[in-house]
């Protein structure tokens, strides 16, 4: 039985799926207590007779989730790329499509010509479908900007969003995304100026919770991510890195010896990629909207995680090239159909793990007692319907610290 206890809000009338260490530990016909935006009680409905609330809500069955934790997005840009995915699926190469100035760089550009308010309104109905699905956290990079003043203006934007919506938001610096125009020939230029330009400013304004960059043959060499790692370092700035998506350059090994939060894409990561990241605490992210965009076929060693217990989280990585996806839920049923998750290991990369990935696991990411209250009534039977049904937008309650929205 709860001891007697005040809060402003008791949550019962579902089972809870509490998530803690990763797995389902559901409370059947659970309560939740809730003071202040956090949970300060949770347990059994039969036990929550002496607590005294402000305000109750029976949800009369169902199942209640942590909110969901979208760790991985490039929601902030400029334009679209709709008109290349045709043209792509119409027989005409990517190479192609650069040529013609398209890529990347056509996002580039629409970023840089977006005014700050713009970037903030396109992002804006991006993010709202996220959130309709139960997303209470999620991660956005800068990246597309590519040059001093945009990149600022990419991480305003997110600040912004921040303020605007019912959600926790992180801002990470990704300005080592491509090379800038300006500076094709000279990549080590563009280095230059973000370690000793940009991230500098970045951390003055405190525009960034993290910094990113991606590693990769066709982006930046190790050599040069090491540079940009050594002086987030330097300021104080935690670390993580897009690696081992297209080729094996070791950048997850990498990231893991800067303790970078996590690694992500990783389908091209060997056993010592996955051993130092077991060592260093290093999470990995998957990104299975990628893979399935670019109809790619080696899979991450999801294995080898499981054998060095490496918490494997998953995220939307929506951007408008690879991964134009508006549903998180919808990774849950392709981390399981292509990278082959099991339902209870995909919903904890949406919650606890995704919570890891941002540094934010001792407040987000289950429901448990002295963390944030940001959960998500489902009416459905079981957890694994999440995973289950495929599109469409399930019918959902989110309570956002406390608060239903």
């Amino acid at each position: 039985m709860a001891a007697k206890l005040e809060c402003d809000s008791l949550w019962y009338g579902a089972d809870l799926v509490t998530m803690r260490d990763g797995q389902y530990n559901l409370i059947a016909d659970g309560a939740m207590a809730v003071a202040n935006g956090q949970i300060v009680w949770i347990g059994a409905r039969a036990e929550a007779a002496a607590i005294q609330a402000s305000e109750r809500t029976d949800f009369g069955g169902g199942i209640i989730t942590p909110g969901l934790i979208d760790c991985h997005t490039h929601l902030v840009f400029g334009g679209d790329r709709s008109a290349e995915f045709e043209q792509r699926l119409n027989g005409v190469s990517y190479a192609e499509i650069a040529a013609r100035g398209g890529g990347i760089i056509s996002t580039v550009r629409a970023t840089r010509a977006a005014s700050l308010d713009e970037l903030v309104s396109s992002a804006r109905w991006r993010i709202d479908r996220l959130l309709a699905e139960g997303v209470t956290t999620l991660e956005i990079k800068s990246g597309y900007g590519l040059d001093e003043a945009s990149e600022l203006r990419m991480l305003q934007a997110i600040r912004l969003l921040a303020q605007q919506i019912p959600a926790d938001v992180q801002a990470t610096c990704l300005a080592a995304h491509a090379f800038p125009p300006e500076f094709k020939h000279n990549p080590d230029g563009w280095i230059d100026i973000i370690c000793q330009r940009l991230l500098p400013e970045v951390k003055a304004r405190q525009l960034a919770d993290a910094v990113d960059a991606f590693c990769e043959h066709l982006a930046f060499s190790p050599a040069q991510v090491s540079r940009v790692f050594a002086r987030a370092h330097e300021l104080g700035l935690p670390v993580k890195l897009h690696a081992e998506q297209l080729s094996s350059l070791g950048g997850s090994a990498l990231a893991a010896r800067f303790n970078a939060l996590s690694a992500d894409h990783l389908e091209y990561a060997s056993e010592s990629d996955v051993q130092a990241m077991a060592q260093h605490g290093t999470v990995a992210v998957l990104l299975p909207g990628a893979f399935y965009l670019l109809r790619e076929t080696q899979r991450p060693p999801v294995e080898l995680f499981r054998q060095y217990q490496v918490p494997m989280a998953l995220a939307s990585d929506a951007n408008p090239g690879t991964s134009p996806a508006l549903s998180l839920r919808l990774m849950l049923n392709m981390a399981c159909t292509l990278f082959g998750f099991t339902p209870e290991e995909a919903l904890a990369g949406v919650t606890l793990n995704g919570a890891k990935a941002l540094g934010l696991e001792k407040s987000h990411g289950t429901l448990e007692s002295g963390k944030v209250a940001n959960f998500v009534h489902w009416p459905l039977a079981r957890p694994a319907e999440l995973v289950y049904w495929l599109g469409g937008q399930l019918p959902c309650q989110v309570i956002y610290r406390g608060e239903a929205q």
